[in-house]
C-alpha cells in the first residue's frame, strides 16, 4: 500500500444516468459505489476506479462478430438447362413377378 498525500478524485462525469446494467454512463461506477465513494478508503477508491476503467474498456471495444458460415443455397435449374438424366439404382428395383392381382 502506498501512502497518499492526497485523496483520490471522484471519477463523476455528472452524466448520471445508468445503463442497462446499472453501471453510471459517464464514470462507470456502479450504484453501490456511487453511493458509498465517500465513505471508502484511498486505497479502495483506487480499486473502484480502475474496475471503471476496466468497464469502459469493455463497454468501448468493438464485438467480436462470430461468422457464421452460410449452407450454399440450391438454384431451381432453368429451364433452358439441359436435362440430367436421372441415374437408376438396381439395387432397390422390387421383384412383383408374384404379384397377382
Amino acid at each position: 500500500m502506498q501512502l497518499e498525500f492526497f485523496d483520490v478524485p471522484s471519477p463523476c462525469m455528472g452524466v448520471c444516468q445508468s445503463d442497462e446494467k446499472g453501471n453510471c454512463l459517464g464514470c462507470y461506477r456502479t450504484r453501490e459505489e456511487r453511493q458509498t465513494w465517500i465513505n471508502l478508503t484511498s486505497d479502495n477508491k483506487q480499486k473502484v476506479v480502475k474496475r471503471c476503467l476496466q468497464r469502459k474498456k469493455r463497454k468501448n471495444a468493438k464485438p467480436k462478430v462470430k461468422v457464421i458460415p452460410t449452407q450454399i443455397e440450391t438454384q431451381q435449374p432453368s429451364l433452358l438447362d439441359p436435362q440430367s438424366k436421372a441415374k437408376l439404382d438396381p439395387s432397390t428395383d422390387l421383384d412383383f413377378g408374384d404379384f397377382e392381382l
